[in-house]
């Protein structure tokens, strides 16, 4: 007789979903002080932001395989125990060196949580329940960006950047401990005799061989990559530019989950009924536009706190109208791999996006102009992307 899930068991799956956002939003408003006090360049400040997101996503595509072959609990928990320990190194490391080894080890652990969340809702709720679950699950991940750079910043400022450290590691403890208490296992471990399945890697250039996939998993990962450069900007300006506490640049990072809410608002009210080349081109001119928007005002010397987030606000909700359909976009074409599409789509996303918020940290030099460089250039290279899907969709509708 399978085992039903109750309440306590959705608070503490939902509660691993808050996981990303301890490893990588929290971060965020503790860069200007991690750099000055470990004395680092741009460049390696920005590195020990962007790190994390290449760790998350490339641990993506393992943790799935793994809970896959031998059952989601114990591949979870291991996950859950290195990110505490990845926490551990960071609140005490004496250099740069360990600090971004930690950094690394912290976000692979955290991306067990961001791999196995929706499967384990999947495998304990069945398909009747599985919308209301990803919804439920999806709120908390939309908390934990509004909440964790708020903490983060209070934090930096009361008692140094360890200290957020030292509370990442005291909040994963507790969801692991929930964890280990409450989540049973969803899925047994594949036996011996188990049928071999089709490899990953063979899966994957069989997705890339469509123009289509590429260019929607592509448009998800340019527009993280200007949404990710905007965020790590931010930071820098307001700290070292206009000199405002950690505390008060947490506040201001609420536009950026607002933005991505009401663009997921959207979205969610439009549905099924505007296709999904549409929708991915509308969300990347609206970056776009509100990337031009943001530079020209930088540019032009008006550097206030308003003039950094609200174009934010846009970016986000961009984000928020063509993700969805992207993600969906992807997985529609080849039905029988869309979990390996998907698993591929958040990889691509994470992993373009960090070469982005880095290739900011190399060119960093204390002005406007590459933030505003690099930011036009990966909302450009989300429309040139979105351009192709949107007139392949006209031609086989015979509108081209």
């Amino acid at each position: 007789m399978s085992r039903q899930p109750g309440r306590l068991f959705a608070l503490c799956l939902a509660s691993i979903a808050l996981i990303g956002p301890l490893a990588i939003h929290i971060y965020l408003p503790m860069i200007p002080a991690v750099k000055a006090g470990l004395e680092l360049s741009d460049a390696m400040a920005q590195l020990t932001f962007s790190v994390s997101i290449f760790g998350l996503g490339f641990s993506t595509l393992v943790w799935g395989a793994l809970s896959d072959r031998h059952g989601r609990r114990p591949v979870l928990l291991s996950g859950l125990c290195l990110f505490l320990v990845g926490g551990i190194a960071c609140a005490f490391a004496p250099n740069v060196e360990l600090l971004v080894l930690g950094r690394l080890v912290q976000a692979i652990g955290a991306g067990a949580g961001a791999a196995l969340v929706r499967p384990i809702a999947r495998d304990a709720y069945g398909p009747d329940q599985m919308v209301k679950a990803i919804a439920y699950l999806t709120m908390f991940y939309t908390l934990g960006p509004m909440i964790a750079p708020i903490a983060g910043g209070f934090l930096v400022d009361g008692f140094g950047w360890r200290s957020v450290f030292a509370f990442s590691v005291a909040a994963g403890a507790l969801i692991a401990f929930g964890a280990w208490r409450v989540i049973y296992e969803t899925k047994p471990p594949a036996g011996a005799g188990a049928p071999p399945q089709q490899g990953m890697a063979r899966n994957s250039v069989e997705l890339f061989s469509h123009l289509r996939f590429t260019c929607f998993v592509l448009q998800t990962g340019f527009n993280t990559g200007a949404f990710l450069v905007a965020a790590s900007a931010a930071s820098f300006l307001m700290k070292e530019t206009l000199d405002r506490p950690a505390s008060e640049f947490g506040l201001w990072f609420l536009t950026f989950p607002l933005g991505y809410f009401a663009g997921n608002f959207i979205s969610s009210r439009i549905g099924g009924r505007v296709a999904n080349e549409t929708m991915v081109l509308l969300g990347s001119s609206l970056a776009l536009v509100a990337v031009l928007a943001q530079s020209a005002i930088l540019v032009s010397g008006y550097i206030t706190p308003s003039a950094i987030f609200l174009p934010c606000f846009f970016i986000t909700c961009a984000q928020g109208l063509s993700l969805p359909y992207g993600q969906a976009g992807a997985m529609a074409i080849i039905p029988r791999i869309a979990g390996t599409a998907a698993g591929v789509g958040v990889f691509v996303q994470n992993v373009v996006g960090a070469l982005f918020a880095q290739l900011y940290g190399l060119l960093a030099d204390g002005s406007i102009w590459p933030i505003a460089l690099v930011t036009i250039a990966s909302a450009a290279l989300g429309v040139l992307a979105a351009i192709p899907l949107a007139i392949m969709r006209a031609r086989r509708h015979g509108a081209l």
